[in-house]
């Protein structure tokens, strides 16, 4: 369990902040006011850009939390800046790195509660990673790099799946 989620977790996050990072550097060739990004949407009723971040962030947070069965640090949704989205990505992985490999392997049928809005989800350990925070994280990150694709940054699929690093 651990190896199908810190890992990825991170590695989700690091592209993430690259993907960030080239359409940064794509705003400002273009003169562009960089921190005016992070309120870009798709369509009106789609939250933004800092938002798609935050909640990426909280998956991988909240989800290496609890698959160790620990209550997740809360984060304060209060990024403005380029810069401090880029800091809770840094925060995000720290907090991450916390946890051992022993906190989350056997966490398979773990009881995983979440009290939502919408009402109460209820998942054992592996359906909750596979189910609901993979295909969360990866929907948040794809929804940023379309975004900023859509600005015109110079990104592809490979800033996706590999960031900076070369596959």
């Amino acid at each position: 369990m651990y190896a199908a989620s810190v890992p990825v977790f991170e590695r989700a996050l690091r592209n993430l902040r690259h993907i960030l990072s080239k359409g940064e550097a794509h705003a400002r060739e273009r003169g562009v006011d960089v921190d005016g990004l992070l309120g870009l949407r798709i369509i009106d009723d789609m939250l933004p850009l800092s938002r798609q971040v935050q909640i990426a962030c909280d998956m991988a947070k909240n989800g290496a939390a609890r698959l160790a069965g620990q209550q997740p640090p809360a984060f304060e949704d209060s990024e403005t800046t380029m810069d401090e989205l880029y800091a809770r990505i840094d925060r995000t992985i720290a907090f991450i790195h916390t946890l051992d490999a022993a906190d989350i392997d056997g966490s398979e049928e773990r009881d995983i509660l979440l009290v939502m809005r919408s009402g109460e989800l209820r998942f054992k350990g592996q359906d909750y990673l596979l189910g609901f925070v993979l295909p969360n994280l990866h929907f948040h990150c794809t929804v940023a790099y379309a975004l900023l694709r859509g600005q015109g940054a110079p990104l592809g699929k490979t800033d996706y799946i590999a960031g900076a690093t070369p596959v």
